[in-house]
């Protein structure tokens, strides 16, 4: 396998592009339905000023929600796995992997809430093996059986020293929309987004049982910064 060459190209999103088609409808039924407001009820003074107001609120909830902000990894990236997203981390434990390794691997979940960045990056370098999207529920993301049960997308990646890393994006009581950019035999690098979660999730990472933990149970994790276990 050749050595892989760090991509430093900076993605140059200030809103995610997920969110363009959603942002400008929601200002186009927005912006109608206030202009409406106040051009057929402009007696209503008052009721005009709180649903403008509440239109705008959630407008800004709606652009926080997709914002994308410019990320580089601070450190090498040889030998460590770096978060895949923002939020806490809800498990470290050991189990069995039925899906890919069918062996006991070493899970860490991140549990992303609605007001978190919902950008998900590659936690490591290497080349993609496998992807796959699994239909499933929608049971509220915190709870141990929706990494099993849950509408989740499954992403393997093959390191230059022939490890594997699992990645799955999963999908919550809120959160029906999971995105993967990720292709079978493209080569993936540490700063790239590997997808986004719409409205709230999770997201498993399953590592080899050797791997040394940097980080803690309920730990806060900010994508592509946060290191969550180095390879001996």
């Amino acid at each position: 396998m050749k050595k892989f060459k760090r991509i430093r190209k900076l993605k140059d999103y200030r809103i995610h592009r997920e969110g363009t088609e959603i942002l400008l409808l929601g200002f186009t039924v927005f912006a109608l339905a206030s202009f409406l407001l106040w051009y057929y009820l402009p007696q209503l003074f008052v009721l005009n000023c709180i649903v403008s107001l509440v239109f705008f609120v959630t407008y800004l909830l709606m652009v926080n929600f997709f914002r994308s902000p410019k990320r580089i990894f601070p450190g090498d990236v040889d030998n460590v796995v770096v978060a895949p997203a923002d939020g806490k981390v809800v498990v470290i434990e050991k189990v069995f992997e039925p899906d890919h390794f069918k062996d006991e691997r070493l899970q860490v979940s991140i549990f992303m809430s609605p007001t978190n960045v919902h950008a998900n990056w590659y936690p490591v370098d290497g080349v993609v093996k496998r992807v796959e999207h699994q239909k499933g529920k929608f049971h509220k993301a915190w709870l141990p059986k929706a990494s099993t049960e849950n509408e989740r997308s499954l992403v393997v990646i093959e390191m230059e020293d022939g490890r594997e890393v699992l990645v799955r994006q999963i999908a919550g009581a809120m959160a029906r929309r999971i995105v993967t950019y990720a292709s079978v035999g493209e080569e993936c690098f540490i700063d790239q987004h590997m997808g986004f979660i719409k409205f709230g999730s999770r997201v498993d990472l399953y590592l080899p049982l050797d791997v040394e933990l940097k980080i803690e149970l309920n730990q806060k994790t900010v994508g592509n910064e946060t290191v969550i276990a180095t390879f001996k």
